[in-house]
């Protein structure tokens, strides 16, 4: 669909909005009513469009940021423009899409990890330890993990729920990925009990960083 304008594209999610779905939404604290599979034909309609993409992002609206994110070319924005988009996501849906969507995906990763680890807001710091989540996984040569456990035995407990998140992430992948710190990870996850009593629905793992290694590297090992 080469060249729908910001104002077509919006009159689309607009008639796709649905009241019953933004009721359910907001109780999550997401502000838009459209069901995300249909937000997702319409985005594999318009395809990759960096221009609209801007131009939606910047309406402020999260049905339209939520298209945004699904169109747009992670590649194309410079650092500070990721730093500004990221410090606007506060809806948990918006959040997550940048998060995975864009800052995962962005040759700049490393460099907006680095710069957003320490940050003061726990929403960018939540950001840069989903982003060294991936490190650990995948890249984790340089990084510290000892250090790492550290940090995690001694704020996870207190930090905001979307940082602790992140961070139990990170704790539960040091330990599915590196066997010589599994013990420990696995000992931080039983002493500080995060999450311990998320309700997890049948045939999914429990976000508690024990069970959720346990059960990960049985199906990874066997």
């Amino acid at each position: 669909m080469p060249g729908m304008t910001v104002d077509t594209a919006r009159a689309e999610l607009a008639a796709l909005e649905d009241p019953k779905m933004r009721a359910a939404n907001e109780k999550r604290g997401d502000d838009h009513g459209i069901n995300l599979s249909r937000m997702r034909a319409l985005a594999k309609r318009i395809k990759t469009d960096q221009p609209l993409a801007q131009e939606l992002w910047a309406t402020g609206d999260t049905a339209a940021r939520l298209l945004a994110l699904l169109i747009c070319t992670p590649k194309a924005f410079t650092a500070d423009e990721l730093d500004a988009m990221l410090r606007e996501t506060r809806p948990p849906k918006v959040n997550d899409w940048f998060v995975n969507y864009v800052a995962k995906k962005t040759p700049r990763a490393e460099e907006m990890r680095q710069r957003w680890f320490d940050d003061a807001d726990p929403t960018v710091a939540a950001a840069a330890w989903a982003l060294t989540s991936v490190r650990v996984a995948k890249d984790p040569d340089g990084l510290d993990l000892p250090d790492l456990l550290d940090r995690i035995q001694r704020d996870l407990q207190t930090a905001p729920g979307r940082l602790q998140w992140s961070m139990n992430e990170t704790l539960a992948t040091i330990g599915i990925f590196h066997p010589e710190l599994r013990a420990r990870a696995r000992d931080i996850g039983e002493r500080l009990q995060v999450l311990a009593d998320y309700p997890t629905a049948p045939g999914c793992t429990s976000p508690f960083a024990p069970i959720w290694i346990d059960e990960i590297v049985r199906r990874r090992e066997g």
